[in-house]
């Protein structure tokens, strides 16, 4: 008698437990507004928008490539499965033309759609919570006067656990923290604004910070070094193994410019990040490297001294570009396997005299090469770096045909020890294998940001 009743007790607690939980997780619906898709904005909120909508690179995930700006259907992956981005043109039917700015506002600050469901964080409102009621009016405004297109997205790949949304209820009590910053009065003006864009609708921790097992990022790394689309999102706080440190002038240069002469050109994720935010203030990228060399810090006395050695070597030791600025004068030891293949297939142009962007970076001066992870310097490689199209832009051949993984292994353990004071890296020739084989979703696109897939670059349709 006891266990029956200790039985339905434990089954009453727990039904009443679910309840409770969907009550928490319930969210109403916000009614249809036929009229928001018509209204008038002034043409500075719109232009303001448009700043901030590059800002927060929205077109990288809700556009497909080769198919209208915002129209979503991008398939982006996540260790959860695939889930597809969703049409944000201000179509009535498929995309948020009934959206009021309400509906919005809690879309950005809640993650939770006008229906009422529960967003996937892939969107990342974890960051977007952050930003100013004024600011989501400007991203509105530009949003609500762009094109409108019909385009209904594919539905996500998801376990069927995860495709019950109240769960994500869960995951925001966990993880979502709230609100508005507030200004840190120890702190600058521009650090301030710097961390708001940074932290905030700039969401830069979404790839640059590890994730838990939950999926969240994980605070205790914050800007520890991620992953996005197949490349590693480099640390950029104290553990950046830039051989030469960043500072707030080279960050700033490179965001603007998608290139520094210390550190190479932007390329996968990252270029698409550098085009969007030429379109921003130089205020504003100002404060974002303020803030950032502020995250990185100060460079030890030895990583310093080091530092200085490399400039004082690289400082103006290039030529502009012209017919012989490609020549090597080194010559081959003969001691490591992936020595010869350096020298045919890399030195010409990275120990070469033609200056960044079109010229090979030093890998004394890479940080790929000095990375714990090779990812990066592997996709390189293997996939090269697309021309843009109709600009002059850095360019770099793909070797996929060329080499096979066993001689990819051979390049790259030479490279890694000839240019860098790092362990070696194991597991080459297997990681160049699953990287070619697609196994891996890798993103290639270049200077520009445009995305081409990797076994196609340079084909006539990917263009």
């Amino acid at each position: 008698m006891w266990a029956l009743r200790a039985a339905i007790v434990s089954v009453a607690a727990v039904f009443l437990a679910v309840i409770v939980f969907l009550l928490f997780a319930w969210r109403s619906e916000i009614p249809r507004d036929a009229s928001a898709a018509e209204a008038d904005f002034a043409p500075e909120l719109i232009a303001k928008g448009a700043q901030l909508a590059a800002l927060g690179n929205c077109i990288a995930c809700h556009t497909v490539p080769g198919k209208p700006a915002f129209s979503g259907g991008l398939a982006v992956p996540t260790p959860f499965g695939t889930i597809h981005s969703t049409n944000i043109t201000p179509d009535r039917e498929t995309g948020i033309g009934g959206w009021s700015e309400a509906a919005f506002e809690r879309a950005m600050r809640e993650g939770v759609n006008r229906q009422g469901k529960h967003l996937y964080p892939a969107f990342p409102y974890d960051h977007f919570t952050h930003v100013t009621a004024e600011d989501n009016r400007a991203l509105y405004a530009f949003l609500m006067t762009r094109a409108a297109v019909k385009a209904e997205a594919p539905k996500n790949d998801l376990p069927f656990a995860l495709q019950f949304r109240p769960i994500l209820a869960a995951w925001k009590l966990l993880s979502l923290e709230s609100g508005e910053f507030e200004p840190d009065t120890g702190q600058s003006e521009a650090w301030n604004r710097g961390r708001y864009l940074t932290e905030g609708l700039g969401h830069c921790g979404a790839c640059h910070t590890p994730r838990n097992a939950f999926g969240a990022e994980d605070r205790d790394r914050h800007f520890g070094g991620g992953e996005a689309e197949g490349w590693q999102a480099y640390a950029i706080n104290g553990n950046s193994k830039a051989p030469i440190p960043w500072n707030e002038e080279s960050i700033a240069f490179y965001l603007r410019n998608g290139w520094h002469e210390f550190h190479g050109v932007s390329r996968g994720p990252m270029a698409e990040v550098t085009g969007n935010l030429s379109r921003i203030p130089d205020s504003d990228v100002v404060a974002i490297s303020t803030y950032v060399a502020s995250i990185m810090g100060d460079p030890t006395p030895e990583r310093a001294e080091r530092a200085k050695g490399l400039i004082e070597q690289f400082e103006g030791d290039r030529l502009e570009q012209a017919a012989d600025s490609q020549s090597s004068l080194i010559s081959a030891s003969g001691g490591h396997p992936g020595e010869a293949i350096y020298l045919a297939a890399c030195a010409s142009c990275h120990e070469g005299r033609r200056r960044q962007p079109f010229g090979g970076l030093n890998f004394a001066l890479s940080t790929a090469v000095n990375a714990p992870n090779p990812q990066n310097i592997v996709n390189v490689v293997l996939f090269g770096l697309p021309p843009a199209d109709g600009e002059a832009s850095a360019v770099m051949p793909a070797f996929q045909h060329l080499l096979n993984d066993q001689q990819m292994a051979d390049l790259l353990a030479y490279m890694r020890e000839r240019f860098s004071e790092e362990a070696p890296w194991s597991g080459l020739a297997e990681l160049t294998a699953d990287t070619r084989s697609g196994e891996y979703k890798v993103t290639i696109r270049p200077s520009d940001g445009i995305e081409r897939a990797p076994h196609n670059v340079g084909a006539e349709e990917e263009l």
